[in-house]
């Protein structure tokens, strides 16, 4: 190998870091034959012996890839040197999600595990590994990958943060296309700075001359090199190639260069290589014995010289061609006819190995019917494909194989019998791939397209209801209107036609849900008890819940607090599955962090991690569940955390809704820490979409005028943010529980104008009015308390809302709102050394929080106040004995985790910090708590919980 020095300095250099536990991934990228393969071979020498080596490759099957094919090779590589009994004990309930994919580790089904649990087994057992040597994990030719396998990668390339692991990826560059999926992958995971890429350019000439004198064995003339040069450009693989060629003519096109080699070879030589072409994998050799048809004894002399001249390597007693670009030309060069009974072999001696052989998986049958151009046996193939990629939840391969059936479906007379599937179950099945595939506008499409040939005389009334569901279900993902009338006209076709109790109480369930989420509260009860009813009858204790989970919904929002309480502790009592039970968690959460209730919304959530961590999927499902932590947790100020979890999003495709919720609350963190032209970007990008969804889901409305009052304030424009927030009360649509935090974010944007002049009359009686509008249940709580001392300030009255803005039920923000508005009231008297302690502690209060805009409003009235702002114990405010007192906000939540027994890891991966971070803080709370061990610290903790009267989250 020659003039490829730097790169592998750059590759040891990051093994070097990945033995010091920090995983790194790189891409290896280039144009076809730089040389890519040959650098790694090279770097896998290097590490022999410090590491494992697992290599996986993504197979040229055209549109029928194999889902994750490069990923089960690596697996399996990693099973066998760990042992399957090891790997077994090790990962519990995670190897028989491993099953799915290595069915020899485990037999699996697909109702035993899930996507999350897959993705989390694999992540885990490669962590397993690192921690029994380094691992060197090689994906090759990403060019050629699967959806779901780039949507793997994604995930691990995140997920394994703390492990000596060093992924290693190559790719073919000129052969990804710009917005394909391969070229996003690569494009969100640079920016996200996951990878490391290393490019390989064309060989200097100096390079070119070591390289081909080396192939040649013998000085070469310049005239000769000019000629290698002039024709090979650099291209590590050309000059291997024509330096063959040196002393001839060499041949007249890049096609004739690659076949040179082979036009030399005997008869049978060429048969077997021609075998070989077909092949899109590794062969076996009694495989390729059997495909050629040579007797024995002139198969193995044609073999041996097909290897001999370059062409064929052995490679773990495989054979495969040298390089993809000989493959590719040998395969190119056969006839169509040649081509066609080439795969058509392939495809018959596949199915004969039976399904049980590796090679006979359902993708590669796809492929080599297609090629063989056999439409009926290739439909049946892909639909087995799209089922078989389904049950190992790679959605996007799957969607793939279904839209490839759908292709092969209109050449094949009798596709119905052939694949034992209507039209309209094969179009509703791929509407629901490409949904779980995150291609909500492609669902949509294929549901549209069955509902265009359905002939309402002719289809069963049950499948009209069901697609007319999905498509409800569909329009819903993409946040637009519509809904609500098909679940209706579904309803409608079931009367008198369909007697299924339970069919009937999912799709009440679901319009009730849809009419709550709209703001027509009393239609979603009606129609949730009516739900409620039928699914009694028809035993479904899960559809009974989530009928209760919509029923509490809108209860609280119409005000009935205490009802909407009891109808979701029902909904707890009842919830069998998972589906509902998470429903249950993230709606009640949302509803106790709308009421305040911030650190019970969290318990509520965290509560959901638990399961989530026993089946091993706390970072897929789990981490679904955190993001609905992140409102309350940021409403508590603990915006590091908030950020940690906005960090580990994954960049797969994820349905436009989902991505809205979090939108808004990466506006806000992004407002809170000062960022206001990012704030702003993402904010006027994502507007539009609001503003479509917000007129069909109210909770995305309220989202909207949030995100654009944490913009305003961030840029200090109080005014406009207070105008935002009296055009919401102004607004005439449904009233929801949203708009309590709004107001009372009104009362501090109201102070801050009085504190500028402003007449802020109407603006403070149109707030006082909303907000005493409410329900009786909603009035007399902390929340009033402070926005009245904020409406009419006063000093006692803001010495009460500063006491209760300590407390954890309020936005932690108004520690530092209620303290200003005391300091402008006590300069204003003439208190100022008070005023002084007061803005002190609202300045180390912003500081901690690294809360921007208010640490500039507070920083700025200080100044023109001319205050002296020192220590916040320099005024006559007592300081507490208790040592806790003493403990930051994160040192509280390090002691919490120290208490429950966790080590280090545990914390940072629970508070998303790294454990080095950890350990400071550990040593922060033994210092200030004076004690010398965590178990010490502990019970101090406890002490402190049983002093501590609070009320428990779940009703029960």
């Amino acid at each position: 190998m020659v003039g490829r020095d730097a790169e592998l300095a750059t590759m040891r250099g990051n093994f070097e870091r990945v033995l010091e536990g920090a995983p790194t991934a790189l891409l290896v990228e280039g144009e076809a034959g730089i040389g890519k393969s040959r650098l790694l071979r090279e770097f896998s020498a290097a590490v022999h012996g410090r590491a494992d080596v697992h290599v996986g490759w993504c197979l040229d099957l055209g549109v029928s890839r194999t889902p994750f094919g490069p990923v089960t090779g690596i697996l399996r590589s990693i099973v066998a040197k760990m042992g399957a009994e090891s790997v077994r004990e090790g990962l519990g309930a995670g190897a028989e999600a491993l099953g799915m994919l290595l069915p020899d580790l485990t037999p699996a089904e697909r109702s035993q595990t899930s996507p999350d649990r897959l993705r989390d087994a694999i992540a885990s057992l490669i962590e397993a590994a690192a921690e029994r040597a380094p691992q060197v994990l090689v994906v090759e030719d990403l060019h050629w990958a699967d959806e779901s396998t780039l949507a793997l990668l994604s995930f691990l390339l995140r997920a394994l943060t703390r492990a000596r692991i060093l992924l290693v990826i190559t790719c073919r560059s000129d052969d990804v296309r710009r917005g394909d999926a391969v070229s996003r992958f690569i494009g969100e995971s640079t920016r996200a700075r996951l990878l490391e890429r290393i490019s390989l350019d064309r060989l200097h000439p100096s390079a070119v001359r070591q390289l081909a004198e080396g192939i040649v064995g013998a000085p070469l003339s310049d005239a000769a090199l000019d000629r290698i040069h002039q024709r090979a450009e650099g291209v590590p693989f050309f000059v291997e190639e024509i330096a063959g060629c040196s002393t001839g003519p060499i041949p007249g096109s890049l096609r004739d260069l690659l076949l040179a080699r082979f036009d030399r070879l005997g008869d049978d030589a060429k048969r077997v290589v021609q075998v070989a072409s077909g092949a899109e994998r590794p062969l076996p050799h009694p495989l390729v014995m059997r495909l050629a048809g040579l007797p024995e004894a002139r198969f193995d002399d044609a073999m041996r010289e097909a290897t001999r001249s370059g062409i064929l390597v052995v490679v773990d007693d495989d054979y495969r061609f040298r390089h993809a670009l000989l493959r590719e030309a040998v395969h190119d060069d056969l006839l169509p006819g040649e081509r066609a009974r080439l795969h058509r072999s392939y495809a018959e001696t596949l199915e004969e190995r039976g399904q049980g052989a590796e090679e006979a998986d359902a993708a590669a049958l796809a492929y080599h019917w297609q090629l063989a151009q056999d439409d009926r046996r290739a439909l049946a193939a892909a639909v087995v494909a799209m089922l078989d990629a389904k049950s190992r939840f790679a959605f996007a391969s799957a969607a793939r194989f279904g839209e490839l059936a759908l292709d092969l479906w209109v050449r094949v007379p009798d596709a119905e019998d052939v694949i034992d599937l209507d039209r309209f179950e094969l179009l509703r099945t791929l509407a629901s791939v490409l949904r779980n595939a995150g291609d909500g506008e492609r669902a949509l499409a294929v549901v549209d397209a069955a509902l265009a040939e359905v002939d309402p005389a002719l289809i069963d009334a049950g499948m009209h209801a069901r697609l007319l569901r999905d498509r409800a279900y569909y329009l819903m993902n993409l946040g637009r209107a519509g809904s609500i009338g098909l679940l209706q006209q579904s309803l409608g076709i079931l009367d008198g036609a369909v007697d299924d109790d339970r069919l009937r109480a999912s799709i009440l369930n679901q319009l009730a849900s849809r009419l709550m989420i709209t703001g027509r509260l009393e239609e979603a009860i009606e129609l949730a008890t009516e739900a409620g009813e039928r699914a009694v009858r028809a035993g479904s204790d899960d559809e009974a819940s989530i009928a209760a989970n919509v029923r509490g919904g809108a209860r609280a929002h119409l005000g009935d607090l205490e009802a909407g309480h009891r109808e979701y502790a029902l909904a707890l009592r009842l919830a069998r599955g998972t589906n509902a039970e998470m429903r249950y968690r993230v709606n009640y959460s949302d509803l106790l962090g709308l009421l305040g209730r911030y650190r019970d919304a969290v318990h509520v959530a965290e509560d959901g991690l638990a399961p989530a961590r026993a089946f091993g999927v706390e970072r897929t499902t789990g981490a679904l569940m955190t993001q609905n932590m992140a409102v309350p947790l940021l409403e508590l100020g603990e915006v590091e955390r908030v950020e940690g979890m906005l960090a580990r999003e994954l960049s797969q495709r994820t349905l436009r809704i989902s991505h809205m919720y979090s939108t808004m609350t990466r506006v806000r963190v992004l407002s809170w820490r000062g960022r206001y032209d990012d704030a702003a970007d993402l904010l006027r990008e994502w507007l539009p979409s609001f503003e479509e969804t917000g007129r069909v889901e109210r909770q995305i409305w309220y989202d909207g005028v949030m995100m654009r009052v944490a913009v305003a304030e961030a840029r200090a424009d109080h005014a406009d943010a207070l105008a935002e927030i009296r055009a919401m009360l102004a607004d005439e649509g449904p009233v929801f529980l949203h708009q309590r935090r709004l107001m009372l974010e009104a009362a501090w944007l109201i102070a801050e104008r009085r504190a500028a002049g402003d007449d802020v009359r109407d603006a403070a009686e149109q707030v006082r009015a909303a907000w005493l509008a409410q329900s009786p249940q909603l009035l007399g709580d902390r929340w009033g308390i402070i926005l009245e001392s904020l409406l009419s300030p006063s000093i006692p009255a803001l010495h009460e809302a500063v006491d209760l803005a300590d407390g954890d039920d309020v936005p932690v923000t108004f520690r530092i709102i209620t303290r200003l508005e005391l300091g402008r009231l006590l300069v204003d008297t003439g208190a100022r050394a008070e005023a002084a302690a007061v803005m002190a502690q609202a300045r180390d209060e912003a500081e901690r929080l690294g809360h921007v805009p208010l640490a500039r409003v507070v920083g700025e009235f200080s100044a023109a106040a001319g205050l002296a702002v020192g220590l916040a114990t320099a005024s006559g405010y007592r300081r507490s004995d208790d040592p806790l007192d003493t403990l930051t906000a994160r040192e509280l939540q390090v002691l919490e985790l120290i208490a429950e027994g966790l080590s280090n890891r545990q914390i940072g991966d629970r508070l998303f910090i790294s454990a080095k971070t950890v350990s400071v803080h550990v040593s922060a709370v033994l210092r200030k708590l004076e004690v010398g061990t965590r178990t010490e610290a502990a019970v101090v903790q406890q002490k402190r919980r049983l002093r501590a009267d609070g009320q428990g989250a779940v009703i029960r």
